[in-house]
């Protein structure tokens, strides 16, 4: 990925469109239009004169060298376990590695995806100005054979559930012997049919990397105004239940990590086919409000919380792709990310899901989150971008699979049925949690730099000069 500096959007993927065009026209009328120039010169500025920013060391973070105000975001982060000091820590020293090597793997490295389906919502009138819009589907002979294999399944008599916490009831987790192999079972969070085969692809994921495509338009607006506004409040209220205030905050967290990576991975000169940073794109559409930073982090977290949760259930699956070596290395690797002493001393429990679903309205509420949720999720057909609905498709997955592991009950409300997860949802699990451990990390190693030059371009002097 080339740093080479890029010129401010005019659209991007999905997460762009929320903001659009928007947030320039704010910029302009706050600013000026030659104040809004020399802004914008002077990130691009910044960008230019090193190949990345530097590193923030330990020794430099707030809280560590006990100096004030080193660090924009500390303390606990809202409704999570864990301090912004730790995640940073934590990501940047141990989780962000083991899951960079992880999603190269064979075995991470194939997602199945229904690409093309019917809006159930409105017609498709979505434009793709770019190549790089497109997907590369795998041929028959790249994927693994081992995935064109049946599932083997669990037999209900192998299935035991087992009870965590005495104080949290949800808390439940297979026992680590009854893994026989994927099962073929629907997930009740997301809106496909994860066990229809005959409409799937594969796709390799390192073939198609999430970045800027150029998608944008009023079919690009109207997917993140759809999910803001019909299935979850834009702007939760202090009045709202905790359980809806979560939804929100996963749903803006994943927009948050999506912008970044568009910001991170900018087409900065089509006819070079060049690639690079957009600074002044990452600080319009995330940096700039930070209770979007904040649902990052909180977003990160819920996902760790699962991945963690399930890590019985996970050391104990096969991830045969055929090559002995490579599937002893995933194994090693999803041991060393589940198990991590590291992880386990600092942040034991990064998010805390026994809060939630209490009172007498609990369950009746779940099942309407969950709708909520499934109908988020069947948004993802009406992307008119084939990359980003793949890339929609598989970090909306990866989101209902982890509320299904943390809030493990069908449509029904059985609250006794063990957990049951099929390798699809575990590809999109771990690849989630990948790209949000990346957008955490180029938020913490970057942001502070471009927030500097915010602040140098508002100082009065500065103003002045330009006004």
């Amino acid at each position: 990925m080339s740093p080479e500096p890029a010129p401010a959007a005019n659209g991007a993927a999905p997460a762009a469109a929320a903001a659009g065009a928007g947030g320039k026209r704010r910029l302009r009328d706050r600013c000026g239009a030659a104040a809004a120039g020399a802004f914008l010169v002077a990130l691009l500025a910044v960008a230019i004169s090193s190949r990345s920013f530097p590193a923030i060391s330990s020794s430099s973070r707030g809280g560590d060298c006990g100096c004030p105000g080193t660090r924009k975001y500390t303390g606990m982060v809202e409704d999570c376990c864990c301090d912004y000091e730790t995640v940073d820590a934590i990501n940047e020293e141990v989780l962000h590695t083991i899951l960079q090597e992880l999603v190269t793997l064979p075995f991470f490295r194939y997602f199945k995806v229904k690409l093309w389906c019917d809006c159930p919502f409105w017609p498709d009138d979505g434009m793709c100005r770019l190549r790089d819009c497109s997907v590369c589907e795998c041929p028959e002979n790249e994927f693994p054979e081992t995935f064109k294999k049946p599932y083997s399944g669990l037999s209900p008599d192998d299935m035991i559930c087992q009870e965590g916490k005495p104080q949290a009831t949800v808390d439940r987790t297979l026992d680590t012997k009854v893994f026989k192999g994927w099962v073929e079972t629907d997930n009740p969070w997301t809106y496909d049919d994860e066990t229809d085969n005959a409409e799937m692809t594969y796709v390799n994921l390192q073939l198609n990397p999430e970045r800027y495509t150029g998608y944008t338009g009023d079919s690009a607006r109207r997917i993140w105004d759809s999910i803001y506004k019909e299935n979850c409040p834009k702007y939760p209220s202090e009045e709202m239940c905790q359980e809806k205030k979560a939804l929100y905050k996963l749903i803006s967290g994943l927009h948050s990590s999506i912008s970044v990576h568009i910001a991170s991975d900018y087409l900065v000169d089509e006819s070079a086919n060049l690639w690079g940073y957009n600074l002044p794109l990452l600080y319009d559409r995330v940096l700039k409000y930070p209770e979007r930073v904040q649902n990052l982090y909180f977003t990160y977290l819920f996902v760790l919380r699962a991945v963690t949760k399930a890590a019985d259930y996970l050391e104990q699956a096969e991830y045969n792709t055929g090559n002995p070596e490579e599937d002893m290395k995933t194994q090693s690797l999803v041991k060393q990310l589940v198990y991590n002493p590291k992880l386990r001393y600092a942040c034991p429990l990064p998010f805390d899901e026994a809060k939630l679903w209490q009172g007498e309205n609990g369950p009746e509420l779940k099942q309407e989150i969950q709708k909520q949720f499934r109908n988020i999720s069947a948004i993802m057909d009406c992307v008119g971008c084939e990359k980003c609905r793949l890339w929609g498709k598989l970090q909306v997955l990866g989101l209902g699979t982890a509320l299904k592991i943390l809030f493990s009950v069908d449509g029904e409300n059985h609250l006794n049925q063990p957990l049951q997860l099929q390798r699809n949802e575990v590809i999109a699990l771990v690849n989630l949690l990948n790209r949000l451990s990346e957008s955490v990390n180029f938020v913490h190693v970057k942001g502070p730099s471009i927030e500097e030059v915010i602040r140098q371009q508002s100082s009065p002097t500065v103003q002045n000069g330009v006004s």
